[in-house]
């Protein structure tokens, strides 16, 4: 019987993606780092070393995870989500504070639960909706559960605080809730209740209050936007249709803030132009279209989703990091996947992409599994011989 061979087991449509997004990200944070490494009294090549070797390290894991089913992952999601929450609340006690006074991460910031949060939360619930099918209808089994759910993992990332990380997580929530088939007035309620936590955080946070404020007022006219989103969009006129050249972009220098992770689309756009912008955003467009195909063709509804959820979790931190640079949406910390400077974002983008990769080839064992059953044997052993044994016998009966 054949089996998939190695090159095989993986989707070269999204290798391709993956890759090349990485490989940007690459040379956009080496162009973003160098001095300022350089006056820390670092190697100018620090941050791109670091941020290569962690990428390597992820794209063996790729490797590792593809071949995984990916229903074995049942008996680790219970503990992974345990594990989360465990961290969270060592993040809390004992975690590194920012320079905004927020508590984020362990071993100096280096390792954020919230990154790895996003995608436990898509395989948790994946797992949990798609066990809970027939019952989604029914409040006490699907939507309450859900909402506790969401409620927990977004409550303990809001003490942090992280926002845009809890904006996000429970935006995932509903989004799979729909997917795998959760009443239209189910998912109202989960809008209306959004609607109403949203206006409560914004009354008692401050964050959240002067991150609003910040986004009307850039609405209603540009120069009176954050001075994050004022730079941003100086680094993109200034960048124009071509772009002023790799390495040449200056407002990284003098006011840019946090260029290698936030704000780094801002440098692309600089240096590379709106063409440049736009090459990425169809990358991105890609990713989102092979995630979702490879969606279309799971063989099961938990493989569907899985990729769904992983593939609109990765569109949709890209599509936040660069609106927020343009001010069409509030503030938020999300990474750019695979482009941003950060560890736990790269590693988690990563694993996340080894799950749609074990999906696909799943879905082509799945395909094998189905050609080599024996209705389609028989079918193909009277295709190859007309006068097989089979009509043979028959005549042969006929004639006693």
């Amino acid at each position: 019987m054949r089996r998939l061979n190695l090159r095989e087991s993986f989707d070269l449509p999204l290798a391709v993606v993956v890759l090349t997004l990485f490989a940007v990200g690459l040379l956009m944070i080496y162009s973003a780092s160098w001095q300022y490494a350089s006056v820390q009294g670092f190697s100018e090549y620090q941050m791109v070393i670091r941020q290569m070797l962690i990428g390597l390290a992820g794209l063996g894991g790729i490797v590792v995870i593809t071949l995984i089913d990916y229903h074995q992952y049942k008996r680790f999601v219970v503990p992974g989500m345990l594990l989360i929450v465990a961290l969270f609340i060592l993040v809390l006690l004992f975690g590194s504070e920012t320079q905004f006074g927020a508590r984020r991460g362990l071993f100096s910031g280096s390792i954020q639960p919230s990154e790895f949060a996003k995608l436990g939360v898509i395989i948790y619930l994946s797992f949990w909706l798609y066990n809970k099918r027939g019952q989604l209808h029914k409040w006490t089994y699907g939507l309450i559960p859900l909402l506790a759910i969401l409620g927990v993992t977004a409550g303990l990332i809001l003490m942090q605080p992280d926002i845009s990380a809890a904006a996000t997580i429970i935006l995932l929530g509903g989004v799979l809730f729909f997917i795998a088939g959760g009443k239209i007035n189910q998912i109202l309620v989960v809008v209306v209740v959004t609607a109403l936590m949203g206006f409560l955080l914004v009354k008692v946070s401050s964050t959240a209050s002067t991150r609003l404020t910040d986004y009307w007022n850039g609405l209603q006219d540009p120069k009176s936007a954050s001075d994050h989103v004022k730079w941003s969009l100086e680094a993109i006129i200034n960048g124009g249709l071509f772009g002023v050249g790799i390495g040449r972009s200056t407002t990284k220098f003098i006011g840019l803030p946090v260029a290698t992770t936030d704000s780094i689309f801002a440098v692309i756009t600089e240096e590379t132009g709106l063409l440049g912008a736009f090459a990425v955003i169809i990358l991105y467009a890609l990713l989102l279209w092979r995630g979702l195909t490879i969606a279309d063709h799971a063989p099961d509804n938990l493989g569907k989703l899985l990729a769904s959820g992983i593939s609109l979790w990765i569109f949709i931190e890209a599509i936040i990091n660069m609106g927020v640079l343009v001010n069409l949406l509030p503030f938020a910390g999300n990474a750019l996947p695979l482009i941003s400077s950060g560890g736990s974002s790269l590693i988690t983008t990563l694993a996340a992409v080894g799950i749609l990769m074990g999906i696909s080839r799943q879905s082509k064992l799945a395909k094998l599994s189905a050609e080599r059953s024996p209705k389609n044997a028989v079918v193909d052993l009277r295709r190859r011989n007309r006068r097989g044994s089979l009509s043979r016998t028959g005549s042969a009966a006929g004639g006693r």
